[in-house]
């Protein structure tokens, strides 16, 4: 935990790895996950670094992979997964890995075709048996009613032409049609074949199966009659427009009959031929399904290796890997210790080389987290990185966001709930973690689950403090003011402390408030100035915290140039407005409420050199006139102080040392040798010491520029004195969201569940009148008073905590610590495929 108040100390670390111990080596580091890797071969292409066919392997063990995995899930299988989590497999594994995968692609491949060929004859039988059967009953029906025996002269009667003697001979086709194109497709062959053609259909009650998709589709059985090779071709066109599949039919009942019975025949033998193909289908995926989640596992992480070993050098004799990587001070043992893990499993008799390394470089920002304070860290780090070694927001943040959320969000009753949602997450965490919701409103409220566990707990609080539950008081300790008349829900009384009021409430507000008439007033004046005392502790403290930056990067001209005079600014200007609030609670009573002062007049006579003095009434000290002048004057002189002196010592010191170097060369310029340069070289490192000191230039080589530094503490200065002014109004969200929160839940209640309350007649009625009633209140609750005022609450405390407060001391301007880890790796793999 100590860590979390500053970044982790961490080093650049030069690894050497036997080649054939550098794949188990990077294989133990990943199960650590405590090292972040520097790629030493940025200006080489992916495809021309030395691992990229082991990448390209595992990439095509990927797919075959994806392709099971696909299969499995069509036909609904569930992938086993029992948590483990498998070492990386050794280079020689990847042969036998990718010998099933492909014995596997193979084989579903083969069935898959097979099954796709045996259902597509399967359909077609299925359809010229639905076609020979539907035509027979045309036939039976055209003979019944007399119109011939068969196709030949089916229609001899119809068709003789006027003044003919002999029959007309027709043709016909048969087919089928899916069932919404019928319709269309009849439409066609009337306008196409001018109405010379006579169509009959019927529908195929159950459902076919499409072999190339799976679904079901819907057909219906047709045949055309027509006259002519001209009206044949037509019509064959027509149906392959309609994508009809058309079948051979024969012209007699007898062949007909025949045909039936030799498809029925090759039906039966494709259903069982298509059975054991499923069946064996099934056995494969099943097999491979107990174990598709072991082997991502292991692909991924053979991938992961060679992707590192690709940001790796070779040495001169290329029997040796040269790596980079940053690492924790701290975690240098355990590094050390899976190093030789590493090459014990490898069997290499060389040892493996860590080296710290010296450099000027910034190191990456690395805050050590647990479950509880991920989630803070998360905020903290939405805003920007840390700065390497600065103070770390985040251990305050832990009190201050959640006591600032529930200082808008004050309700206890609204508090509890979210507390008891917030503790059901906390408790159920592993079988919640173990079900892997892919909800993603779910998961954001439970990976902060910690936090709202915490807002609750402190809305519980301030809302006894505010006696504030769903918008109705409590009454303990009786009431410390006397009236004579108290009505339910009567909101008549004005409360005079003059004349009613006998001691103050032990515990927080008096809950003869929540009936007074001028209880909007009352809680006005207290919340607003609550939010001001506690806006200007919050600044006050980021602004001390600058303090340990300063002292910690040694950087002594910042805290005389910037934190004394910014500190002075704050408390003369806002620190004796708070203590004017504080002082008028304490001095005046009900009684000489007349002469207290106005906090708002005095902080405008203090800023405009007056004084305003109230008539029959002393001052609120003695000297204050003075004190606040005096007060003013500081103000104005900590602005030069601010804007001016910084940059006026750092020009100096540049100066100071500019002219040591041309003085040093000039005494030395006719001598060349060793201890010379040195001299030189000491007297620069001094004088960049000096810089450091200054704080602010001279560092990473970069040359100093007087206006520049100019320009950059003029925006500081106007940047603090303005925001100063702005930041502690934008505490006053505090007082109107509480506000807001409160009166929207009083009207919530007076406008929904008091109609239930006062509804009179038969008990059964008001009693199911009431339980519709609550429903309706209880979801209007929740819905907006917990989750939109929740999150209304949420948003503004964290533009307070981004902005007002983590502003006075806060740069954020690191890059953070990425270690290789495969869990990191696999955790981002699983999200992706969410």
């Amino acid at each position: 935990m100590g860590t979390l108040f500053r970044s982790e100390q961490m080093t650049l670390c030069q690894l050497f790895l036997q080649s054939e111990a550098a794949y188990t080596c990077v294989s133990e580091l990943g199960e650590l996950g405590l090292a972040m890797f520097r790629d030493l071969n940025p200006d080489v292409n992916a495809f021309q670094r030395k691992f990229v066919n082991e990448v390209r392997r595992c990439d095509e063990m990927e797919r075959k992979l994806r392709f099971l995995e696909k299969e499995i899930k069509r036909d609904k299988i569930p992938m086993l997964d029992v948590g483990d989590n498998p070492e990386a497999p050794q280079p020689r594994e990847m042969i036998d890995l990718e010998a099933t995968f492909e014995k596997l692609e193979n084989e579903l491949k083969e069935v898959n075709t097979n099954a796709e060929a045996l259902k597509k004859t399967y359909l077609e039988l299925t359809e010229l048996k639905h076609i020979l059967k539907k035509t027979q009953t045309f036939f039976d029906e055209m003979q019944e009613s007399g119109m011939g025996d068969d196709s030949t002269h089916l229609l001899g009667d119809e068709g003789l032409r006027a003044g003919g003697q002999a029959p007309m001979k027709l043709g016909f086709v048969a087919g089928v049609i899916l069932r919404e194109r019928l319709n269309s497709f009849e439409r066609m062959l009337w306008r196409v074949c001018r109405g010379n053609v006579f169509l009959r259909q019927a529908e195929i009650e159950t459902p076919l199966e499409d072999p190339t998709t799976g679904d079901n589709v819907y057909k219906s059985v047709f045949i055309i009659f027509f006259q002519g090779e001209q009206l044949k071709t037509r019509v064959k066109k027509i149906c392959e427009g309609f994508q009809a599949t058309l079948y051979p039919c024969p012209e007699t009942p007898a062949d007909r009959r025949e045909m039936i019975g030799g498809v029925v025949s090759r039906i039966e033998d494709l259903n069982t031929v298509l059975s054991q193909t499923t069946e064996h289908r099934h056995r494969v995926l099943v097999a491979a399904a107990k174990n598709i989640k072991n082997w991502f596992v292991k692909v991924r992480k053979i991938k992961a290796i060679y992707h590192t070993l690709n940001m790796f050098n070779l040495d001169v004799t290329q029997k040796c890997l040269i790596a980079e990587c940053w690492c924790a001070l701290e975690d240098l043992d355990r590094i050390h210790n899976a190093l030789r893990r590493g090459t014990e499993r490898s069997g290499s008799s060389v040892p493996s080389i860590l080296n710290r390394m010296e450099t000027k470089e910034t190191p990456p920002t690395f805050n050590r987290t647990n479950k509880f304070t991920r989630g803070f860290q998360n905020i903290i780090n939405a805003y920007g990185v840390g700065t390497y070694r600065e103070v770390n927001p985040a251990p305050y943040t832990i009190i201050t966001f959640p006591f600032l959320f529930a200082v808008m969000f004050g309700d206890a009753g609204h508090g509890l709930l979210m507390t008891l949602f917030a503790l059901w997450m906390v408790l159920k965490e592993k079988g919640i973690i173990a079900q892997k919701s892919k909800n993603e409103i779910f998961n954001t409220f439970f990976n902060g689950r910690y936090i709202i566990l915490l807002m609750g707990l402190f809305s519980i609080y301030t809302g006894l403090i505010y006696n504030d539950i769903f918008s109705k008081s409590i009454n303990i300790f009786g009431s410390g003011w006397r009236v004579n008349k108290i009505g339910p829900y009567e909101k008549d009384i004005t409360l005079d402390p003059v004349h009613n009021y006998t001691g103050p409430y032990p515990f927080g507000v008096d809950p003869v408030w929540q009936i007074s008439e001028n209880k909007i007033v009352f809680l006005n004046s207290y919340k607003m100035k609550l939010s001001v005392i506690l806006g200007v502790g919050q600044m006050l403290f980021g602004v001390i915290l600058s303090l340990w930056n300063h002292r910690y990067f040694k950087n002594y001209l910042n805290i005389f140039c910037e934190f004394i005079p910014q500190i002075i600014f704050l408390l003369c200007l806002f620190g004796y407005m708070d203590i004017l609030i504080i002082a008028k609670w304490i001095k005046y009573s009900g009684a000489d409420s007349g002469c207290a002062p106005s906090i708002l007049t005095a902080v405008i006579n203090l800023c405009m050199f007056s004084f305003t003095k109230i008539e029959n009434c002393p001052d609120f000290y003695v000297g204050q006139e003075y004190v606040q002048k005096a007060l003013m004057i500081i103000v104005i002189v900590c602005i030069p102080w601010m804007l001016c002196l910084k940059p006026y010592i750092l020009v100096r010191q540049e100066g100071k040392k500019k002219f040591l170097i041309r003085a040093t060369q000039e005494n030395n310029s006719n001598q060349k040798d060793e201890h010379s340069g040195d001299q030189v070289n000491d007297v620069a490192v001094t004088i960049d010491g000096g810089h450091s000191m200054g704080g602010g230039h001279g560092e990473h080589g970069e040359e100093f520029d007087p206006m520049n530094t100019c320009i950059h503490q003029a925006i500081e200065t106007i940047e603090y004195c303005l925001g100063s002014i702005s930041h502690t109004a934008s505490y006053l969200r505090l007082w109107a969201l509480s506000l807001a929160h409160a009166e929207l839940s009083e009207v919530l209640w007076s406008m929904v569940m008091k109609i239930g309350l006062q509804k009179r007649g038969v008990w059964f009625t008001g009693g199911i009148i009431m339980y519709f009633i609550f429903a309706f209140w209880a979801v209007l609750t929740v819905g907006i008073l917990l989750i939109m005022e929740g999150l209304s609450a949420f948003l503004h405390a964290l533009r307070l905590h981004w902005v007002e407060f983590q502003s006075k001391f806060y740069k954020g301007a690191g890059y953070i610590f990425q270690p290789f880890s495969f869990e990191i790796i696999l955790d981002e793999a699983s999200a992706e495929e969410s």
